[in-house]
């Protein structure tokens, strides 16, 4: 080859090598600029630097994205065996503007939940409200208040719901009545809007407090009565107590909530005895010839899912020792022969709302609130 050829092919060469760099140089601008910018062409499929820029906001829409696989086969495909993480925040750290098919793991209830376009629903049969105690028993979240609360439904609807006041307190005689009941299958809800719960105490020398459920109230148990005297009215009426001749009658129930207590009696020795407290179910007992009255039966619910009754009246109580009254189903207290006419007896259960014996306290309500899974 002479030095002419030579020359001319190094050129050549030269020139071929510039170009190709050239073009390198241009297609990277032009995936660089597409990377960047905000371009309106459709990047070819499979290529992962075609991603594109809209203010904050970065996008690809060409066929399917993986994350630990190179062959997706869904709009968003996350390979491996490891875990993926949702966003995480209160009820109150929702979405301002939620739009169907979002999804993010609610702190207050311990669950995800997914926007379906009208309101927030719960994945995986989780509870749909905060407050009590929590269980989910037979398909339904039951919310347990034994002491006063708030409760906080998460989502709209209706619930169902049962309110047990505290019973009301024995007296010398008389037993103490349950505390007034009451249910319903249908009470509104609404989401986020809190729903004050006041769980009533029992009497202590007194008549029981009141149960309360946002607009829903129990009445607390009627006081028992002392010796020549009637019973107080209450959600169920205390007993009364013997003396004055024929005795005294028992105090009345409230409607819808329970029943009047038992007459107490005074015989023709001077005898007396205090009937017993009217129960949620049914009347308290009538003292007899020989006996104080048994305390009334209280009122059934199977809402925690086991049949339980609530609200019985308290057992009166005799002057002559052994002839006690017996405390009605619910809670109701039973009178003990203690060896002294005024002794006391045992008191109304906690969480039943049920009535003292005599001299002894009324147990305490409690609210129940539940809804289907």
């Amino acid at each position: 080859m002479n030095l002419k050829k030579a020359k001319a092919f190094v050129l050549n060469n030269l020139k071929i090598l510039f170009l190709s760099i050239a073009i390198g140089l241009f297609a990277c601008a032009i995936s660089i600029f597409a990377f960047s910018s905000p371009g309106a062409n459709q990047p070819p499929n499979g290529n992962p630097i075609f991603w594109l820029l809209s203010g904050t906001s970065m996008y690809y829409t060409a066929g399917n994205v993986g994350i630990g696989t190179n062959s997706p086969t869904a709009t968003l495909d996350v390979g491996g065996t490891g875990s993926q993480k949702m966003p995480v925040g209160t009820t109150a750290q929702r979405p301002s503007g939620p739009v169907a098919g979002m999804m993010r793991f609610n702190t207050d209830i311990n669950n995800l939940e997914v926007y379906n376009g009208t309101k927030w629903l719960i994945f995986f049969g989780g509870c749909s409200a905060v407050g009590g105690t929590i269980t989910q028993v037979n398909g339904y979240c039951v919310h347990t208040f034994t002491a006063s609360g708030t409760f906080i439904p998460t989502t709209s609807g209706t619930v169902e719901y049962l309110v047990v006041a505290g019973g009301g307190s024995g007296n010398t005689r008389g037993g103490g009545g349950g505390g007034g009941v009451l249910s319903g299958s249908s009470f509104a809800v609404t989401s986020g809007s809190s729903i004050t719960v006041t769980v009533g105490a029992g009497g202590n020398g007194t008549q029981g407090s009141n149960s309360v459920f946002g607009s829903t109230t129990a009445i607390g148990g009627g006081l028992g009565a002392v010796h020549n005297t009637a019973g107080s009215s209450g959600g169920s009426g205390g007993g009364g107590g013997g003396g004055g001749g024929s005795g005294n009658p028992g105090g009345s129930g409230t409607t819808g909530q329970g029943y009047a207590g038992g007459n107490g009696l005074t015989n023709s020795s001077s005898y007396t005895a205090g009937g017993g407290g009217g129960g949620a179910g049914g009347v308290g007992g009538n003292a007899g010839a020989n006996s104080a009255g048994d305390g009334g039966i209280g009122l059934s619910s199977s809402v925690t899912g086991v049949a339980t009754y609530y609200g019985g009246g308290g057992g009166g109580r005799t002057d002559a020792y052994g002839h006690e009254g017996v405390g009605g189903l619910g809670g109701g207290g039973t009178a003990n022969d203690t060896g002294a006419p005024n002794g006391a007896g045992n008191p109304g259960t906690n969480g039943l709302g049920g009535g003292g014996s005599a001299n002894a306290v009324g147990g305490s309500g409690i609210v129940i609130v539940r809804y289907p899974l």
